[in-house]
């Protein structure tokens, strides 16, 4: 079976989930349809790299939601474990404070729909999704367990589907909000590259002088 789920529906789902300090029954992603959603996976609850990532998301929940998205987190977990973990402080490796949904994946079968199961101990790698507003995914990363993810860089994509399904352009490597974008065709290209040229010549001699 692939793992490339871009441009697939996202596959759906109901289970338990919690946000807050509040069980939700039957939580589902159909219920964001018409908003962009970022659905991370992440090992298991009360570990080390995992409430950094938590509290990440959390720090940008704002903004997030000022894009007209949801960011919704899953584990392996079941819901209590969830609560437990909500109310121990950061500062002793607990997510309190975090407000955002966590699904509960006890029978992983959510993982194994995603295809980001780590059959050999059972959990979720680190992986995220970008689903549009129509329920399609338009960006997926996994990452290896000890490698935390950017959540600037999740938020960079979405700002970069947005512009794109705005004005029907395509962002180039490295593109930020308010940066040169371009037509996907060679005259756009070349456009592009003429604008970038007086950086690249900068850059060259930046190297030429750089001892």
């Amino acid at each position: 079976m692939s793992s490339l789920l871009i441009g697939k529906k996202a596959p759906a789902f109901r289970a338990k989930a919690v946000a807050g300090q509040k069980i939700i029954e039957g939580f589902s992603l159909e219920k964001f349809l018409g908003k962009y959603v970022i659905f991370f996976f992440y090992p298991l609850d009360f570990t080390f790299v995992c409430p950094t990532e938590l509290h990440a998301f959390q720090e940008q929940l704002y903004t997030f939601k000022q894009f007209d998205a949801e960011v919704v987190g899953c584990s392996v977990d079941s819901c209590y474990t969830h609560l437990a973990w909500g109310k121990q402080p950061k500062i002793e490796g607990g997510i309190e404070g975090v407000e955002y949904p966590l699904v509960s994946d006890l029978n992983k079968e959510i993982t194994k729909s995603y295809q980001v199961l780590k059959e050999d101990e059972g959990i979720a790698y680190r992986a995220q999704f970008l689903i549009d507003k129509q329920g399609i995914i338009r960006h997926q990363l996994v990452n290896d367990l000890p490698l935390g993810r950017s959540v600037a860089e999740v938020l960079r994509l979405l700002q970069a589907l947005i512009f794109h399904e705005k004005h029907g352009e395509v962002c180039p490597a490295n593109w930020k909000a308010g940066a040169p974008s371009m037509q996907p065709t060679q005259d756009g290209l070349h456009k592009y590259f003429s604008q970038k040229a007086p950086s690249l010549q900068v850059s060259e001699v930046s190297r030429a002088v750089t001892p």
